[in-house]
């Protein structure tokens, strides 16, 4: 019997772990993926000439096991392993209505793979709901995620600059990254020309003056290498590798089970309480059961929806903490595609390192009530940077000495822009088990039903017009630009399908991300968010989680679940 089991390793699931283990209590860490190891696992080693087939997965092996996979610009030999095999693990969708559910099934789960963008939701993101009247009011607010914002900030490492913005909230920042000349240029321009908008330095998980703690969990300054996506052997940035589960594992409290896959929650009848989990073993397929008192969901948006949908039983026939019939509904996944890509003057000057962070141009739209013909808002990811000798030498005539010397020299300032636009909630975007089709551990597939509202394609409308107002305002000269909105779920930001909420039959979780239905049950991944925003959410699950670990220890200590 475990005093917890939290269900999933990755970003959620590493910082309840975390939490729950710091505060005393003997916690098991459920892994369906393979076990890898922090730095040993990694191919962050390898240089261009090391990887096979110049890092390009052959079209064969993408077309036949990674066709949904493919589309994540990070897959490539060196992330292969990463990436789930589509052809092992589908699921369904209406046919012209295509979802891409972006996956890596191991230990730590996307928190290797992720972006590391790192922004706080603001009172305005909280507030969206009840104010115009879409979804459900969030039972929560700003003030009462800022103290675990700081927490979780101050305990991953966020470089950032403290920018005074109402919608996109200060925190504890290490050092800012520097902005190129030409990200200069570009900010000095947008912030002339289009009054209210401001260009700042992306605020990212990468440690630019690690403090003492980071030190003490091995963890070492960025390199500037921007090779994240393989996995950090100098734990530059956060992931559940590199930090969450290390010091996890010095309290002495965790244990760490991998290849189990999980295929339901069990309930006692007489309590509602959850009392265990049963799991498969993903390579022998046997069942096996683990007992605790408290049960953390964190398996993802849509993982945990497929959990709490296939632990259905007599006394909950529509699938676990689901009397309010919101579990898998309201799927959202941020407005994203549109953007831009131009030429632009900049000073003889050049930027030495590969940085992995850009410009963030945070959301300017609908701040003061509603002033748009359309709801919420959009923000922008991007940067300035000087072509280098490969993308001088790529196409170029010459061979010999001549090219050698002329491509030593830096190319053209090349901007680029691509928006994160805020998707409205939508009951009708859901999830659900097929009733006919099963995966190779005997559990149902899952069909995802995903797709873009009127709201939402405005939105990517504006997005595209406002980037190519303010690259022009620069003297960017556009070379490429699209308007096409990406299929749902290539944002890489699924949330949504067990919401917060006050009311028990219009949500799934209170204000402490604890089911309504079953009180010794948490969600604190992407499935608890009420409402989408337009920055990336990492952190907000993050801080759900570390919040809800501290309650729910209360509440054991209290006897009271």
């Amino acid at each position: 019997m475990f005093d917890a089991i939290v269900i999933g390793s990755g970003m959620s699931g590493g910082m309840a772990a975390k939490e729950l283990c710091e505060l005393g209590l003997k916690t098991l860490v459920l892994e369906r993926g393979r076990k890898i190891e922090h730095g040993a696992s990694y191919n962050d080693w390898m240089q261009p000439w090391d990887l096979p087939t110049g890092g390009g997965v052959p079209e064969e092996v993408l077309e036949k096991d990674y066709p949904i996979q493919r589309q994540c610009y990070a897959v490539n030999t060196a992330t292969q392993q990463y990436w789930v095999k589509d052809s092992q693990h589908p699921y369904e969708t209406p046919e012209n209505k295509p979802f891409s559910w972006i996956r890596g099934y191991h230990l730590g789960g996307r928190s290797i793979m992720w972006g590391r963008q790192t922004y706080r939701y603001s009172e305005m993101d909280f507030s969206a709901n009840a104010r115009d009247g879409h979804g459900v009011d969030w039972p929560i607010r700003y003030a009462d995620m800022a103290p675990w914002y700081d927490k979780v900030e101050t305990f991953i490492g966020v470089s950032g600059e403290n920018d005074g913005l109402a919608q996109l909230p200060d925190g504890k920042f290490l050092p800012v990254m520097p902005m190129t000349d030409g990200e200069k240029l570009f900010k000095t321009a947008v912030e002339k020309n289009f009054a209210g908008r401001k260009v700042i330095m992306g605020r990212c998980a990468h440690l630019t003056q690690p403090q003492p703690h980071h030190i003490e969990l091995g963890r070492n300054p960025c390199q500037y290498r921007s090779l994240c996506e393989r996995g950090c052997s100098f734990g530059a940035y956060h992931s559940s590798l590199s930090s969450s589960l290390p010091a996890a594992t010095r309290t002495g409290n965790l244990t760490l089970v991998t290849d189990a896959i999980v295929h339901s929650i069990i309930t006692d009848p007489k309590t509602g309480k959850a009392t265990g989990v049963r799991v498969i073993d993903q390579n022998t397929k046997k069942g096996t059961t683990y007992e605790a008192k408290v049960v953390f969901l964190c398996a993802s948006t849509i993982g945990s929806a497929q959990v709490l949908l296939q632990s259905a039983n007599e006394a909950n026939p529509r699938g676990l903490a689901n009397s309010s019939d919101q579990v898998g509904r309201n799927l959202m996944d941020h407005v994203y595609g549109p953007s831009v890509m131009a030429v632009m003057d900049g000073p003889e000057t050049f930027h030495r390192g590969r940085r992995p962070n850009g410009i963030y141009i945070p959301r300017y739209r609908n701040l003061d009530g509603q002033t748009e013909p359309y709801l919420r808002g959009y923000g922008y990811q991007g940067r300035v940077m000087r072509q280098g000798w490969h993308g001088v030498a790529m196409g170029a005539p010459g061979v010999g000495a001549e090219l050698k010397e002329r491509i030593r020299h830096p190319g053209a300032w090349m901007v680029g822009l691509s928006g994160f636009g805020e998707m409205l909630p939508n009951p009708e975007n859901r999830v659900t088990l097929s009733a006919t089709r099963k995966d190779e551990w005997g559990l149902p597939l899952l069909n995802i039903h995903c797709e873009h509202g009127e709201n939402d394609k405005e939105l990517g409308r504006r997005i595209l017009e406002d980037a190519k107002a303010m690259v022009t305002a620069a003297g960017g000269r556009i070379i490429k630009e699209t308007g096409k909105l990406h299929p749902p779920g290539l944002g890489i930001h699924e949330m949504g399908t067990a919401r917060m909420g006050h009311d028990p039959k219009t949500s799934v979780l209170n204000k402490h991300n604890q089911a309504h239905d079953v009180p010794n049950l948490f969600v604190t991944d992407g499935a608890a968010m009420t409402s989408s925003g337009c920055q990336n959410p990492s952190l907000t699950y993050m801080a759900m989680s570390a919040r809800a670990a501290n309650y729910a220890s209360e509440l054991l200590k209290a006897g009271t679940i």
